[in-house]
């Protein structure tokens, strides 16, 4: 292990500590002065946001993945919004979530406390820089970022706002670290630091997810990849219908909520399906379906096996027809990420069936998938939105970067 990693984690070792003995007021007033200084530098961060603007666009990278990179004066001032948000969240450590008596008079509970150190590696996105760090030390911790190359200038402008926040407010400024070398080397490093990371969260890429899982020495919380479906039952309403599709998938390409499938029942195909090509194709999404739908429509293009489990993150949308609701619901569940699912229907009994046997940390009825967001949720800022069943499920927000420990008060009992 290098010098370099193992001294960035002993650092956050230390500051970890200093983390968990920070009061509310401390922590609230430290993520306020950091938006405002967020917000000050504003103009720095956009002239260092360029730098990784204009190398993605030499590299030729997608305009779905560029607009994940780009920053602006509205999302500078949304990122310092959501720190403003988080200041204003009940402080989980310290809560005592019950106490229970017991036959010889000993009172045990648990009390919710800091993780320690939390590691995340991440791809694009520079916003996660701040959300990520707005996140953990509100919830006591100190955190260890590892971003990609993509985004590395944004990333230290962003950090460095951070840091200047916390030194304003006399905290300890090492609860933030930035891997600055991006290489490989230095990712696969970061996952053997056991010692001194208590989890590791990715953020990103099927890949990258993939990579960490395997590699990891350290306990990972996965989040995620979005093959997110939406299904028109056969008793859906058709405008509402169409009006959650075109959100859903064409609001924002880059993202991990947005709707990467359709699943129609053949019931209301004729309705609804002239309508909902005609409104991708003005968006200039490119249509992939089963069979049925590329007979029905010359403009749809047959899709392959891989297209029903594909996170596309582009203009790219799949279409399955199905005869039922119990199709519907199997095919989502064979070919589905475990992210976020919606079902459109006026049917209670099948809003309720789609509901209790979709396996996805959101399910939503009548409503887009671009709501499965922490803010959304009113978590103020999200930590990532987890795809496993361990720990922490969906959107993750302050309580998600908490633990417990059993306390427990006697008179002098003894076993």
């Amino acid at each position: 292990m290098s010098d370099y990693m193992e001294s960035l984690g002993k650092s956050a070792k230390v500051a970890a500590r200093e983390a968990g003995k920070l009061g509310i007021e401390d922590k609230n007033r430290g993520l306020l002065t950091i938006a405002d200084e967020l917000v000050s530098q504003t103009q720095f961060i956009l002239e260092e946001n360029q730098k990784d603007i204009q190398a993605a666009e030499e590299r030729g990278i997608s305009t779905a993945l560029i607009d994940r990179l780009r920053l602006t004066e509205d999302r500078i001032s949304a990122i310092a919004h959501g720190l403003r948000e988080i200041a204003k969240l009940d402080d989980p450590v310290g809560g005592v979530e019950e106490m229970k008596v017991r036959p010889n008079g000993l009172r045990v509970g648990k009390m919710r406390v800091p993780l320690g150190v939390i590691g995340i590696i991440y791809e694009s996105r520079p916003n996660v820089t701040a959300d990520a760090f707005g996140l953990c030390f509100k919830a006591g911790n100190a955190v260890i970022l590892r971003g990609g190359s993509d985004a590395i200038h944004s990333n230290l402008a962003i950090t460095g706002a951070i840091k200047e926040g916390l030194k304003k407010e006399n905290l300890p400024e090492d609860v933030i670290q930035l891997v600055e070398d991006t290489s490989r080397e230095t990712a696969a490093e970061m996952m053997g630091l056991h010692q001194y990371i208590d989890v590791l969260i990715p953020r990103g890429g099927a890949g990258l997810i993939a990579s960490v899982v395997e590699n990891s020495t350290i306990p990972v919380i996965e989040t995620g990849t979005g093959n997110c479906h939406v299904y028109v039952d056969e008793f859906a309403d058709v405008e509402m219908a169409l009006s959650i599709i075109e959100n859903a998938k064409t609001q924002r390409l880059g993202v991990c909520n947005t709707c990467e499938s359709l699943v129609i029942h053949k019931k209301i195909l004729m309705d609804i399906l002239p309508p909902v090509v005609k409104m991708l194709i003005k968006h200039n999404i490119e249509i992939r379906g089963d069979e049925e739908a590329v007979a029905l429509e010359s403009q749809i293009l047959e899709a392959c096996e891989e297209d029903w489990g594909m996170e596309y993150l582009d203009r790219i949308i799949s279409i399955k027809i199905v005869d039922s609701i119990e199709e519907a619901i199997d095919h989502i569940n064979t070919y589905n990420s475990g992210h976020t699912e919606a079902i459109i229907t006026n049917d209670y009994h099948n809003g309720m069936k789609f509901q209790r046997e979709v396996d996805a940390a959101a399910v939503f009825i009548n409503a887009s998938t671009r709501f499965t967001d922490g803010f959304e949720f009113g978590f103020g800022a999200e930590i990532g939105i987890s795809t496993q069943k361990l720990h922490a499920r969906g959107p993750m927000g302050l309580e998600a970067l908490t633990t417990t420990k059993f306390i427990i008060f006697g008179d002098g009992q003894i076993r």
